[in-house]
């Protein structure tokens, strides 16, 4: 706002500007570490993976040939996975790469004179980080001048020894002094530090290694003079002018400046984080290793090489799974979604270090190439395989973070655990006894366990939204099929509907109620008969709301969506889009082909085409949201190909998808609602009234299609199902998400249906399955219809041999 900054490679005001303050930003960088321009190069790049990489490929390697042995890459086994990728550069130019666990380190010490030769000065690099990004151990620094005045020596190979201090993690909440630890490669990520800018990171290069780098590329801005029609360069003299190619992000640099200024503002420097970040880890790691259940079975298991016993050899990071009362892993994924609904944002999986994760969790390569034929890739929520976890939960204190927060994360471990064992507490702890700060820095803190505490997080859930509770009376689908006749049968009370769907006395399987989901994540519309079309019912998600950034908006960041009343009237090709407060509005059902523009957008990171409904129906939303939405629809000739395919389905006949998630359909069963009501009920402490009506809890599941049924969670055994004459592939069942705790009338939330469920469902939250069409014939318009007969095979039967082939398929109605 104050300043004109122009591109650095040039000679006027603005560009002289933006070169005199990245030389500034460079010195302040310098000083932070304890260092100067005497000692060390600041080399900007887009991060820390992007400094790594530069490394790799500009470390002076020598190739074994027939008078040397050759270079070696060493690096420790708790490395960043960029750390570890540096192998396939050194690889290409044959050298030897060789792991080293941590354990191998304390004899290294013992190879160090038996390597030591001080004549040959054959160039090796050991890489290792000050800080582990998976458990926070911190490994010494007093290492980088062991190994390169050759005192350590991580295997044995004579030569001259470099050392990479990948800092990353480290310096986030450390301070780092290069004039007493001087590493030759220092890597690191501003964001870490700062959480701006992204994208923005260093190499600080000791000045001493810089001459022996070698560059093969060379970009805008790094020539003193070259030749176009002829192999003649000449690199420009200092070591950041040669590796920063092109142009840097300059005005990123700058808010470096600005970085570094708040950050001692406001905490008086690093040291002052350094004890900070770790008294808040102590306190967290002593209060969840003193949680126990009543049979005195441990609440987590924490992977750590330290008692956090003291900064200098444990950061501020704790690395855990959490158990049942019996000892066994509770998922990473289920703990995630859980600590989404208190508002507590955790980082699960690996965490991008492979050998910390094996080490910890006790997975070995085979097992590792034994979950990746099991569809398990980095990333994923595939967290047990065969009931060993494929990776846990980490938890990070930065010098934001308060006793607040780590207190409302141990009252989330408590409250998830809290009904695990007959609905007793926990084993009770108290600050004290949890290793809290003193009484004069806690103040009026929360004991880490505690009896009365509230555990639902209905912060960001809407109090008072003033809308009707009421579900909308469902219709039929006017002028396109004469209208069911209902059977007519006794109403029987939950508790003897759970009875009969428990012993089998209920009849044939029915449909019960059809919904679709005209909106995605919107309120259901609940009709009696619907066409079917090629990718569902007909229009059910075929639009959605995104935000002024585009990106498509579900319940989890907005649950007032659920609020949004879509009815669509077939005979008028229109949908009527409700809500309380607002005037209805009307949008057309197909789009006018003449004025329609598309658009790219997408949806569970499918790449789908849209068009815009126009700026009416926008400020519509944008009203009730307050904040600026979009109303898109998949434009009608977009095909989206599903990602799961039925057994008998090549890759070239995927059935195509609307804006759903995963499938066509989603089908659940009463009598799964009704086992899962009866938990909740039963899990009532006070005998309060009954919290989840039937139809309220089925609605928080958001299905096509509802049956009754005679078995609970019967449904997964299904391979395949026929309502008249359409035919269904069962494709497995649906992972649930938070989305679940969300009262579909309301829009606020309530975490219990989740953890039962998670608790009743050994640990997978699953419920319904996903049904495709096996094949449509649209030579006649084809209708699903509640009271619709619903015949299942099993997974083990391939063939229904005690029904006729005439009456398979027959409609009960009919």
């Amino acid at each position: 706002m104050e300043n004109v900054y122009g591109n650095p490679h040039s000679q006027n005001i603005s560009s002289k500007l933006t070169h005199d303050t990245v030389e500034h930003v460079r010195y302040r960088i310098l000083e932070h570490f304890r260092t100067s321009a005497e000692d060390y190069s600041v080399i900007f790049t887009s991060g820390s993976t992007a400094a790594l990489k530069l490394v790799a490929e500009a470390f002076p390697w020598v190739s074994p040939g027939l008078e040397s042995s050759g270079s070696r890459f060493c690096y420790l086994t708790d490395s960043h996975t960029s750390v570890v990728g540096m192998r396939n550069v050194t690889t290409a130019m044959n050298i030897t790469s060789i792991p080293v666990r941590p354990e191998d380190m304390c004899v290294a010490e013992t190879r160090g004179t038996a390597a030591s030769d001080p004549d040959c000065q054959l160039p090796h690099l050991f890489c290792y980080p000050a800080q582990s990004n998976f458990s926070g151990t911190r490994y010494p620094l007093s290492w980088i001048g062991e190994v390169k005045a050759g005192r350590m020596c991580p295997v044995s190979a004579p030569g001259k020894w470099f050392v990479l201090l990948d800092a990353a993690s480290y310096v986030s909440t450390s301070p780092l002094d290069l004039s007493l630890h001087q590493a030759d490669f220092v890597p690191l990520s501003f964001y870490k530090i700062f959480g701006f800018p992204t994208g923005l990171g260093a190499l600080l290069v000791n000045n001493r290694v810089a001459p022996l780098l070698r560059k093969t590329y060379f970009g805008g801005g790094t020539a003193a003079a070259y030749l176009a029609g002829e192999d003649f360069y000449i690199p420009r003299q200092s070591v950041a002018e040669r590796f920063e190619d092109g142009t840097i992000s300059f005005l990123d640099v700058i808010a470096l400046k600005h970085g570094f200024d708040a950050l001692e503002r406001l905490t008086g420097g690093m040291e002052n984080i350094k004890q900070h970040t770790f008294t808040l880890a102590q306190y967290t790691y002593t209060a969840l290793s003193a949680l126990r259940y009543p049979n005195g079975a441990p609440v987590v298991r924490i992977y750590s090489d330290s008692e956090f016993s003291s900064p200098e050899v444990q950061g501020p990071v704790i690395n855990f799974n959490v158990l049942d009362h019996s000892g066994n892993i509770i998922g990473y994924s289920q703990v995630d979604k859980m600590a989404s609904l208190y508002n507590i944002h955790v980082r699960t999986g690996c965490f991008c270090n492979t050998g910390a994760c094996q080490r910890h969790l006790g997975i070995s390569d085979a097992m590792v190439k034994k979950h990746l034929q099991a569809g398990h890739v980095c990333g994923d929520d595939v967290d047990l395989i065969d009931g060993h976890p494929t990776g846990s939960v980490r938890i990070s204190f930065g010098y934001m973070s308060t006793l607040e927060d780590a207190q409302a994360f141990l009252r989330f471990i408590i409250a998830m655990q809290l009904h695990q064992c007959d609905d007793q507490p926990l084993s009770q702890i108290t600050p004290g006894e949890a290793g809290a700060p003193p009484e004069s820095e806690a103040q009026d803190a929360v004991p880490a366990t505690m009896d009365g505490y509230s555990s639902s997080p209905q912060e960001d859930a809407p109090t008072d939204t003033g809308l009707s509770n009421d579900l909308p009376t469902p219709v039929a689908a006017v002028g396109l099929h004469p209208p069911l006749l209902m059977a007519s049968r006794p109403q029987q009370t939950p508790s003897e509907k759970a009875a009969g769907a428990l012993d089998g006395r209920l009849g044939p399987h029915v449909i019960t109620n059809l919904y679709l989901y005209p909106i995605k994540s919107c309120a259901a519309f609940e009709v009696t008969e619907w066409p079917v079309g090629s990718q569902g019912l007909l229009y059910d998600r075929s639009w959605m709301v995104v935000n002024h950034n585009g990106v498509c908006l579900s319940q989890k960041q907005e649950p007032r969506l659920c609020l949004i009343q879509p009815i669509i009237d077939l005979q008028q090709k229109i949908m009527v889009i409700k809500a309380k407060g607002m005037e209805p509005i009307e949008v057309p059902l197909e789009e006018n082909g003449e004025r329609t523009q598309v658009c790219q957008s997408k949806v569970c990171a499918d790449r789908v085409n849209t068009y815009n409904c126009g700026e009416k129906v926008s400020s519509w939303l944008s009203k009730f949201f307050g904040h600026p939405c979009q109303l898109l629809k998949q434009s009608s000739n977009f095909q989206r190909s599903a990602k799961k395919r039925g057994k008998d389905q090549s890759a070239g006949s995927t059935a195509t998808l609307s804006l759903v998630n995963e499938a066509q359909y989603l089908l659940i069963n009463t009598s799964s609602v009704l086992e899962l009501q009866q938990q909740l009920k039963a899990s009532e402490e006070h005998g309060e009234e009954e919290l989840f009506p039937t139809k309220e809890l089925i609605s928080r599941f958001r299905a096509n299609i509802i049956t009754n049924g005679t078995r609970a969670f019967e449904e997964e055994t299904w391979d395949e199902i026929s309502v008249g004459s359409l035919h269904f592939q069962v494709l497995g069942p649906c992972h649930r998400c938070q989305m679940i705790c969300i009262n579909q009338q309301t829009g606020q939330r309530n975490q219990n249906v989740f953890q039962k469920l998670s608790e009743s469902r050994a640990r997978k939250v699953n419920f319904g399955v996903y049904l495709m069409h096996t094949s449509l014939d649209f030579s006649s318009p084809s209708f699903l219809s509640v009271g619709s007969q619903v015949l299942p095979v099993l997974k083990e039967n391939t063939e229904r041999h005690d029904q006729p082939a005439s009456e398979k398929h027959q409609d009960v109605t009919s």
